[in-house]
């Protein structure tokens, strides 16, 4: 089994406004810097080479990532040790705070790659249910603990 994840964001601004600049810029390396980590399987994309044009919540300013990993542990030190934990820092400068769960993982059959649909159904049930093996967070993966000491940061 690999693990696929879905993550939103609710941009403060328009995609071209100058204060997302730095995040919108910073797209290319972040997501480059995916592609060769170890363990990185898969991510979604549109013919910009990001998915920032995928709009499958109805509304422009909510970008999504969707991806597969070979498992939890390789997704973590993507996220943890890499210059994508900078810009996690910083996510309060371009993204306004969800009301509701924002990230779902799941496991998926080797060679599977999630549709938006998919990764969407996840998530509300996440919301919904809260974790389970259907859908769950970082919390629900006791074998990963990175995320912990970056909550508590």
């Amino acid at each position: 089994m690999q693990l696929a994840e879905l993550n939103i964001a609710r941009l403060l601004y328009p995609q071209d406004d100058l204060r997302v600049k730095p995040f919108m810029d910073a797209l290319d390396l972040v997501n480059g810097i995916a592609e060769r980590s170890d363990g990185f399987v898969w991510r979604l994309k549109d013919d910009s080479g990001n998915a920032t044009e995928i709009d499958p919540f109805g509304d422009p300013q909510l970008i999504v990532n969707l991806s597969v990993w070979r498992d939890a542990n390789a997704l973590e030190k993507f996220v943890w040790n890499t210059v994508h934990k900078q810009f996690y820092r910083r996510r309060a400068e371009w993204f306004s705070v969800m009301k509701m769960e924002h990230f779902a993982m799941w496991f998926v059959e080797d060679g599977h790659t999630p549709t938006v649909d998919e990764a969407k159904e996840r998530l509300e049930y996440l919301n919904e249910h809260g974790n389970s093996d259907y859908a769950f967070g970082w919390s629900h993966l006791p074998e990963v603990k990175l995320w912990l000491e970056a909550r508590c940061a």
